[in-house]
């Protein structure tokens, strides 16, 4: 989710970016730390929009919230929402866009970067269980299978979702599902961070 300081002079997304267009080199870019969900997330939607600006890193997105909140940097890319909620619900940040399929029903005012007019925005940040390279199949297959059965709990998808997550379908799950995904994601994060020429240290 895009969000920015409570006194961010643009009302929606197109006057966002238009702002930003206009004036990037004097503002700045709250991030969780290079690597962090937050700061590719800024990556991906710096290079959409086609701006640059100072890029300020904190000891996590507590932090990098607090900064926001406290009008000390301009905006941030949020991986989570549930770190962004109380804030927007508050009225001490402003939030502009979420990717998502459709709203969050925790957001509701908040659209999602396809109503936005904004489609290629589309990032999240998502959790796997990985096993050691040499895990037995029949025991990838035993983890698979409880997994799924903790997805398809009833109280799990609830707590799920009440944290802001989406709770993959079936057919997205598992390790053909999550291999195909990780070669994807491989592939588009590192054009995008190779373009920004980050690098670890």
């Amino acid at each position: 989710m895009i969000v920015a300081r409570k006194d961010f002079p643009a009302k929606h997304l197109n006057e966002f970016i238009s702002y930003l267009r206009a004036s990037a080199d004097k503002l700045n870019m709250a991030h969780a730390g290079v690597g962090s969900a937050g700061f590719s997330c800024g990556l991906l939607f710096n290079s959409i929009v086609g701006v640059k600006p100072t890029l300020v890193p904190f000891n996590g997105a507590a932090p990098a919230m607090n900064a926001l909140v406290g009008g000390q940097v301009d905006y941030m890319c949020d991986g989570g929402i549930i770190n962004s909620m109380p804030h927007e619900q508050s009225s001490r940040i402003k939030a502009y866009v979420i990717d998502a399929e459709q709203r969050s029903p925790l957001l509701p005012n908040v659209p999602t970067a396809r109503e936005a007019g904004l489609p290629e925005f589309k990032v999240s940040a998502w959790t796997a269980v990985f096993a050691p390279r040499e895990t037995p199949k029949s025991v990838l297959d035993k983890l698979t299978e409880a997994l799924d059965l903790a997805l398809d709990d009833l109280q799990t998808r609830k707590r799920l979702l009440e944290l802001g997550a989406e709770v993959p379908d079936a057919a997205d799950r598992g390790q053909q599902p999550l291999a195909s995904l990780v070669r994807r994601e491989r592939a588009r994060w590192t054009a995008i961070i190779s373009a920004a020429k980050v690098k670890a240290e």
